[in-house]
Formats: structure tokens, sequence, C-alpha cells
């Protein structure tokens, strides 16, 4: 089940404050500015910044 758009709408990255990307394939939440991607499991948004990866 993809992420609310009202979620979507508040989640920033927590690095820089700025607006994320929602990727369905595979899900995740990219930061263009940062170039990190934070993955999405169980339909929950991993927003650490630990747990981020750099952008391809």
């Amino acid at each position: 089940m993809p992420l609310s758009p009202d979620l979507l709408d508040l989640l920033v990255c927590p690095q820089c404050k700025g607006d994320l990307e929602y990727r369905t394939e595979p899900e995740a939440l990219v930061c263009p500015a940062c170039r990190l991607v934070f993955p999405v499991e169980d339909d929950i948004p991993i927003m650490l910044i630990d747990e981020a990866r750099p952008l391809d």
C-alpha cells in the first residue's frame, strides 16, 4: 500500500529539512539535495540518517 499523500506532505529530510521524492520501486523516499535514499519498510518510512543509503 503506498504512503498516504497527507503523510508525504509532512515528511522532510532529517538532514537538510528539504523536500523528499516518493519512489515506488523499490519503495523509498529520496532527498535529491543530500542524495540520500530513506527506505520504506512495511509502509513505515525509516527516517534515520544512519539507515539511509547514498543515491546511485
